[in-house]
This record gives structure tokens, sequence and C-alpha cells, in this order.
């Protein structure tokens, strides 16, 4: 699946397959300025940052059990987002400081170090990574991913792929060959 925020008439914050297939809000309702998403794959959570209502908020994957981690001024000054064990890690744009925040405990908030310019965070860890499985989109036995002649996209499952062609090229009849 693939999580995106969007804050254009209607703010959201939505899920898809990889393929732009099965496109669901999943919150809808107060929220005006989603800037930053982050994943909580083990669990199965999405976390976002709104700026206009101050705010970072939780949902799951279907968009229940909504709950605020943390709200107030402070909030607008934030960019970037990324969860990693008990806490989410984002940078505030006045000070470059990056900060700690307990997604248990909101208000257990620390500056943890000063970057300059910094506008994005991520963890980089090998308990965030999904394992892999053997998927729709592997190489093929002529080194084509998916069968695919030029970009493989899982769609509605592990099992299923979209193919889909570079700009400048349209899809064959086969669905996998791009001329």
């Amino acid at each position: 699946k693939l999580f995106f925020t969007d804050y254009g008439n209607a703010a959201k914050v939505e899920r898809c397959d990889m393929d732009g297939m099965n496109r669901t809000w999943i919150v809808d309702s107060k929220i005006e300025q989603p800037t930053a998403l982050a994943l909580d794959l083990i669990n199965k959570y999405v976390y976002w940052l709104d700026i206009y209502l101050e705010s970072v908020e939780v949902v799951d994957y279907q968009g229940r059990r909504r709950q605020t981690i943390t709200k107030g001024r402070q909030i607008r000054h934030l960019c970037g987002l990324a969860v990693f064990e008990n806490y989410l890690y984002t940078i505030n744009s006045d000070n470059f400081s990056v900060l700690r925040i307990n997604r248990y405990n909101g208000t257990d908030v620390q500056a943890l170090a000063r970057l300059d310019n910094a506008k994005e965070i991520r963890v980089y860890q090998k308990r965030t990574q999904a394992a892999v499985r053997s998927h729709a989109c592997e190489l093929d036995p002529s080194g084509m991913p998916g069968g695919c002649s030029h970009i493989c996209l899982l769609s509605s499952s592990h099992k299923a792929r979209t193919c889909r062609c570079r700009t400048g090229f349209i899809l064959g009849t086969d669905g996998r060959s791009c001329k």
C-alpha cells in the first residue's frame, strides 16, 4: 500500500495500491493541513502532522482508533516525521533541531541535536524493514520485473501486478511491453 496526505480542496490522509488503484480516504474529518506522514509497519498505524490544527495524530490503516498524540503551537514549526520504537522523530523548522516525541505520552518531547537546514527525517534500521516475500514484480527469467518491459507496480496484493511505461511510451496490447 501507498499512504499519502493531501490538503487541496478537502484535506485528507489516503491510501491506495502501489499502482494507484483502490484509492481510499482513511482520514477526512477534523483535518486541515497534513504535511508529514509516518507509518508504523509492525502495528499498522499511520501518524501525521497537521500544522494548521497544530497536532500530531494517529489512526490504524483503516482510519479507525484515531488519537491525538500531542497538540500545541510548537507543532506549526515541525516538518518531516518518522517513527521508531516508542518515539516519533521530527524537525523544528525554526532552529533545525531534531525532536523526539514519545508516541504514547506526547508531553515527553526532547531536542536531540541541531542540523543545518534540515526539512525531512528518516529512520533506517533493520527492524523497520518489512520482511520481503516473493512477489509479482520479481525478475522473470529474462530479467524483466514481473515480466514488464519498463515498470512493474504491485497491485491489490503481493501476488498481483500492473505494468506501466516510462514517459513517451504506451503500453502494448499484451499489458507488458511498452512501445
